[in-house]
């Protein structure tokens, strides 16, 4: 029997010039079994039907209520300035009263903060008002 040592001339300190890929293999065939096994898993979740995208054409009627948020954060009723939360909710809660209960709608500024905005939503939910509503610009014909 024979074995290879190495070369006759001495010269042991050659440099490879090849890549192994045998590790890059292995990782990437790792990966692809870890991907074909919670793909399935991340696909059957819990069935839920989700809600179709509408755009309701509605007719304002004089008794709803327009609240407005600007860029800055700032709250009107109308054209009046509510400077504090509390304000808001004592006039609401005036309005919470009414039958029928009116609609608040709110229009806000597409720059404007979530809080502002949840402020609002805040202050209806603890004035009593059931119906809130969102003023939105619609998307323009054909497109």
């Amino acid at each position: 029997m024979a074995m290879n040592v190495g070369q006759a001339d001495g010269d042991e300190d050659e440099v490879v010039s090849t890549i192994n890929t045998t590790p890059l293999v292995d990782v990437m065939l790792v990966l692809l079994i870890i991907f074909l096994i919670t793909v399935p898993v991340v696909t059957t979740s819990i069935p839920v039907k989700l809600p179709k995208e509408t755009n309701e054409v509605r007719e304002t009627k004089p008794e709803n209520i327009t609240i407005s948020v600007d860029a800055l954060g700032r709250i009107y009723w109308n054209d009046l300035r509510m400077t504090t939360t509390a304000q808001l909710i004592d006039r609401l809660k005036k309005v919470a009263v009414q039958k029928p209960q009116p609609e608040v709608q709110i229009r806000g500024d597409g720059s404007a903060d979530y809080d502002s905005v949840g402020r609002i939503i805040y202050a209806c939910q603890r004035a009593g008002i059931a119906k809130v509503g969102f003023i939105t610009e619609p998307p323009p014909r054909g497109g």
